[in-house]
């Protein structure tokens, strides 16, 4: 038959399978290091832990090429607008780690400068805990996260995973500008108020 040597070189797949497989292995962390697990972060990057072995080593400082946040360290109220800003840049589908007590539920920082939770403003996916952590716990919600993403929607149908809050009370809101114009780090309004 004509069509015999062809036989061994098909492979056949679904293509979501085949784009959750792809990005499963190239995640591209955006780091917003803030405090001292920004230090673990940074371990966890280096030779002894090697995170490029997951294929997350490239840690970009653009949000519009990222597709992971790692949130590491306290987060003040003054950095909510960034914070915010920076997620709403990155492209969909998206993922974020909150590393670390400060950033899961404002650690020691009892305060009302300081955001209990960055759940209350942006989505997250996985919590680390720990004070700081340990960056064998951030390659383990690497491998976490990376179970989650092959799961994730269809490309066709945009069928992501809806991104909601958790349940209970209304999580605080800050007013920020248009998304669709660019404002420059530090240059926000001063009229942002915190809603409750």
């Amino acid at each position: 038959m004509a069509l015999d040597f062809l036989k061994d070189n098909f492979l056949v797949s679904k293509l979501d399978f085949i784009a959750n497989w792809c990005r499963k292995y190239s995640l591209w962390p955006m780091p917003f290091a803030t405090a001292c697990c920004g230090i673990e972060l940074m371990a966890t990057g280096a030779s002894r832990h090697d995170i490029a072995r997951f294929g997350a080593e490239a840690f970009r400082f653009s949000p519009r090429q990222c597709d992971l946040m790692i949130v590491a360290g306290r987060v003040a109220m003054k950095m909510v607008p960034v914070l915010q800003r920076i997620w709403q840049q990155m492209p969909e589908p998206k993922w974020c780690i909150s590393m670390g007590a400060c950033a899961s539920s404002g650690g020691v920082f009892d305060t009302y400068a300081v955001v209990q939770g960055i759940d209350r403003f942006i989505p997250v996916d996985l919590y680390i805990p720990g004070c700081p952590p340990r960056p064998e716990q951030l390659l383990q919600a690497v491998i976490d996260l990376q179970a989650k993403v092959a799961s994730t929607g269809t490309i066709f149908g945009l069928e992501f995973e809806k991104r909601t809050q958790p349940e209970g009370p209304r999580p605080l809101q800050l007013t920020l500008p248009d998304k669709d114009k660019l404002v420059a780090p530090g240059n926000f309004s001063t009229s942002t108020r915190v809603h409750s």
